[in-house]
């Protein structure tokens, strides 16, 4: 494999990259649209490139937050027994209808395109999502009832990863605040990155046993993604954040409908 420098292709990396360190979304979500629309790859290249691109950067956030005692190993342990054997079971769906074939090139731009509406609902109606948790928490739900959930939870997670690369993110970090909003919101997300590591590197090495990564493009994207992550996580308290995601969503809104038209 010879390395070839793509400027654009870092620059996107960097954007991206800032995008998440200010926000904490936008990894996939934005990352695999980028690459199919305006670089013009197969959606399967971008989704399974992407995948790998994730699991290395969220290594590295999962690791911080293990140090910060950020994570709930058990809420993790949960959704992965959901989203470990879903995201297989979807890589044995895609090998089977062939990555590269139009009709799956199709299916995976669809799919995309309702994911990325799905993380933009995520993003603007996380408030009404914890008020309701809240109230939804005084149904006295047994621990064993949440613990299934949340294994329900991870399925949906790993199959929409599978296909997409996105999910792991926003939609997970808004299921885990539905089902437990009586933790701290840096231990949801210390969580929800914990597990999205095993997640993405299961999905990640399937997209490469099926021949749709590409380890140049991979070098590109974080070459320019991992300075962009470190100085969004810098200025992440002097941007205004619900200004962003709304702008974010709107974004992630108008991507969405392009795939899904398209």
């Amino acid at each position: 494999m010879e390395f070839t420098l793509n400027p654009a292709l870092s620059f996107s990396g960097l954007l991206v990259g800032l995008l998440v360190g200010l926000t904490g979304v936008g990894g996939g979500s934005l990352m695999t649209p980028i690459l199919v629309l305006l670089f013009g790859f197969k959606p399967a290249t971008a989704v399974g490139t992407d995948l790998l691109y994730a699991a290395i950067t969220k290594s590295g956030g999962g690791w911080v937050h293990h140090k910060h005692n950020n994570i709930d190993w058990q809420i993790t342990w949960r959704l992965a027994l959901g989203s470990v054997p879903a995201a297989a079971l979807s890589l044995f769906i895609i090998a089977h209808l062939e990555p590269a074939s139009k009709s799956t090139s199709h299916l995976i731009t669809s799919l995309l395109g309702v994911a990325l509406f799905l993380t933009a609902g995520s993003l603007i109606f996380r408030q009404h999502v914890l008020a309701l948790a809240k109230k939804y928490l005084k149904q006295n739900l047994s621990a064993q009832q949440v613990a299934r959930r949340t294994t329900v939870v991870g399925a949906v997670v790993g199959s929409l990863v599978a296909f997409t690369s996105v999910g792991a993110g926003a939609l997970g970090v808004t299921a885990l605040i539905f089902l437990y909003p009586q933790l701290e919101a840096r231990r949801i997300v210390g969580s929800d990155i914990a597990h999205a590591v095993p997640l993405t590197f299961v999905a990640g090495f399937g997209h490469w046993w099926l021949g749709s990564v590409d380890f140049v493009l991979l070098l590109n994207l974080l070459l320019g993604s991992l300075p962009g992550i470190m100085l969004g996580s810098h200025f992440a308290v002097r941007v205004p954040e619900r200004r962003l995601r709304s702008l974010l969503a709107t974004v992630l809104m108008l991507v969405g409908a392009k795939l899904i038209l398209a």
